[in-house]
């Protein structure tokens, strides 16, 4: 039988509270711990389509970073005492290309899943020995199918324990998504799409997901015409309410066969040149309704926008607090004055807020956050998190944590990015985890 994630969530929140040393007292905003040095001469640690720089299983919680030889290092810690351990493992990837992140998930028995280093190249993937260790075995297939050009390799967790893997095969502009699951019950991987969502040879999608507490798959994407960044426009939408066995609009309509530019479903319709970025993020209200998160250009100014689903209807929130704009173009890894968003709701007491975590140059490159009750006739607030310029990172946090228990746990670097794959001189910098009371600062914006 399947074991549940999660299955014990008072487990959790006990441990979480009980953690004096790391976890966050009532009167305490942040709280921060380091890990480890980690590579920083561009951001290939913290972009944010990582999926998962951290995450959480039961009351373990696993993450993983290059080091300054480029070695994949692995960190768990207790959330009951909140020390790190650490297993600098025999693998390493090309650090010099930013795309080459390290994806991790734990499976329902507990084993951790690792894919590290890809850029249009061979699957990279192992799994750990035993459960909660971390030691990798040996480096393996999935499937064997559509393994030998991979580019964004993402893990997401199943409520039953199984794990989705997805990942483009092929190349910017011309690329498909394949769709593997993994079997906790007899560890293997099968796979369900060698193509999801097809862009006849004519475009790419570049997409983000999210699993909701109710195991429906959400997924979201922008259409990519070329390389070149200025040609993404519109967000597409589908979901699936069997582990991504079949695919279907909001309105329950099912997609038959690859979903195309024509059979897709548009949550919000946007032209080419509006510097509209790629790979963001996504979550679910309690009702299970998406909400998208992403930013473009509106009346001359780059605004971060939340395209959400509500009553069956698509809607568009924009934050309208940034007072400039940019353009966004060319290929490889962008230097950016604003990170891709990164997108929470907390749901209380009747409130519904909409949460935003960012990097802004505008700001002083410092960790901020943006949020807005969504029920309430107000304005986005702003506040700064962090003092110190944490120079080209994006936002990743532990999704799974939040999922179930509201603590919100964010992977933290700061990190240097020439625009288009140039390398700077940093250092090796710190790795941590930030930890952040929302309801102090959600309850006390002030």
């Amino acid at each position: 039988m399947k074991k549940q994630r999660f299955l014990i969530v008072l487990v959790i929140a006990s441990a979480l509270a009980l953690n004096s040393c790391n976890a966050l007292k009532p009167s305490t905003t942040l709280q921060e711990k380091e890990i480890g040095l980690g590579w920083s001469a561009n951001s290939v640690n913290t972009v944010i389509f990582r999926q998962n720089a951290v995450t959480t299983f039961n009351t373990t919680q696993f993450t993983a970073y290059y080091d300054k030889d480029a070695h994949v290092v692995l960190a768990k810690r207790s959330l009951a005492n909140g020390d790190w351990e650490l297993n600098k493992t025999e693998y390493t990837g090309k650090t010099t290309d930013a795309h080459n992140a390290i994806s991790l998930a734990v499976d329902g028995e507990g084993y951790l899943h690792v894919s590290w280093d890809h850029h249009d190249n061979p699957l990279r993937y192992a799994k750990s020995v035993a459960p909660l260790s971390l030691e990798l075995g040996e480096k393996q297939e999935m499937t064997g199918i559509e393994e030998e050009k991979v580019s964004y390799p993402q893990f997401y967790n199943l409520p039953d324990g199984d794990v989705l893997f997805m990942y483009r095969s092929g190349q910017s502009g011309r690329g498909t998504l394949i769709l593997n699951r993994y079997d906790t019950a007899d560890k293997t991987w099968r796979q369900l799409h060698n193509n999801l969502i097809d862009g006849e040879e004519l475009r790419n999608a570049y997409w983000q997901a999210y699993v909701d507490v109710q195991g429906t798959v959400h997924l979201s994407w922008v259409w990519r015409e070329t390389w070149d960044v200025s040609t993404n426009h519109d967000i597409a939408y589908a979901r699936s309410l069997d582990g991504g066995e079949t695919w279907e609009l909001s309105t329950g309509k099912i997609y038959n066969g690859p979903i195309t530019e024509s059979t897709a479903e548009y949550a919000y319709r946007i032209p080419q040149n509006s510097s509209l970025i790629n790979q963001t993020s996504m979550t679910t209200d309690k009702a299970g309704n998406p909400f998208i998160a992403n930013y473009w250009n509106e009346e001359g100014k780059t605004q971060y926008q939340v395209v959400y689903l509500e009553d069956g209807i698509w809607k568009k929130e924009n934050t309208a607090f940034r007072n400039s704009g940019f353009e966004l173009g060319g290929g490889g890894t962008k230097k950016i004055p604003i990170s891709r968003p990164e997108l929470f709701i907390y749901e209380n007491q009747g409130k519904k807020i909409l949460g935003l975590i960012f990097r802004d140059d505008l700001r002083g490159s410092k960790i901020s956050l943006a949020f807005k009750d969504l029920k309430a006739d107000s304005i986005w607030q702003v506040k700064d998190l962090s003092d110190e310029n944490i120079g080209d990172w994006e936002p990743n946090f532990d999704k799974e944590l939040y999922k179930h228990t509201k603590a919100l746990h964010l992977f933290k670097q700061k990190v240097t990015q020439i625009d288009g794959e140039g390398l700077s001189k940093a250092p090796a910098t710190p790795v941590s985890i930030l930890e952040i009371n929302l309801q102090n600062i959600l309850t006390n914006p002030k």
